[in-house]
């Protein structure tokens, strides 16, 4: 798991969140998690898409066409509500986030805005899968607990999912 080139207001105060939020195009200060596999650039795409296999909580509605709105819900601590806004098959999925509740932040909507983008590429006989949350940066208050989930879910559960079949949501 690594933070691009990130860079921490040395206050970190109101004033760096602004910023922060300003600049949400900045994948340089965005969470990114990279790994590879063997298995094809298809079948990793095909698992992304099944979120159900790999993120735990309640999530409703379709999660694999361009276009598609689907909730994700955990309890009374986190709920986002995901839009599908590109889908380059075998290669890119990118989902925006409509609306979110964080129970844990002072800020309970740090999510909202933020886009979640998975790029896939062949890379000789293996395959790469590049994760990044675009917006989830360093002067957010969930920036260390949401990036540790992140790094449970893509590091763990999804790429569990995409080597050996089975993710582990719930471990």
């Amino acid at each position: 798991m690594t933070i691009q080139d990130s860079e921490v207001p040395a206050d970190g105060a109101e004033n760096g969140v602004a910023q922060a939020r300003n600049e949400r195009d900045a994948d340089d200060r965005s969470l990114t998690i990279t790994f590879t596999v063997s298995q094809t650039p298809q079948e990793v795409f095909a698992a992304i898409n099944d979120v159900r296999a790999w993120w735990s909580g309640d999530i409703e509605g379709s999660t694999n066409q361009l276009g598609d709105e689907w909730t994700y819900r955990y309890e009374d601590i986190h709920y986002s509500k995901q839009k599908i806004t590109e889908l380059i098959p075998s290669r890119k999925v990118v989902w925006l986030v409509q609306d979110s509740f964080l129970s844990f932040v002072k800020d309970t909507t740090e999510w909202n805005g933020t886009e979640i983008i998975f790029d896939v590429s062949a890379k000789g006989n293996e395959t790469e899968v590049r994760f990044t949350h675009r917006g989830l940066v360093p002067v957010y208050e969930c920036f260390s607990e949401c990036s540790n989930a992140w790094g449970f879910y893509i590091s763990g559960s999804l790429r569990n999912l995409i080597s050996e079949g089975e993710g582990h949501p719930n471990h």
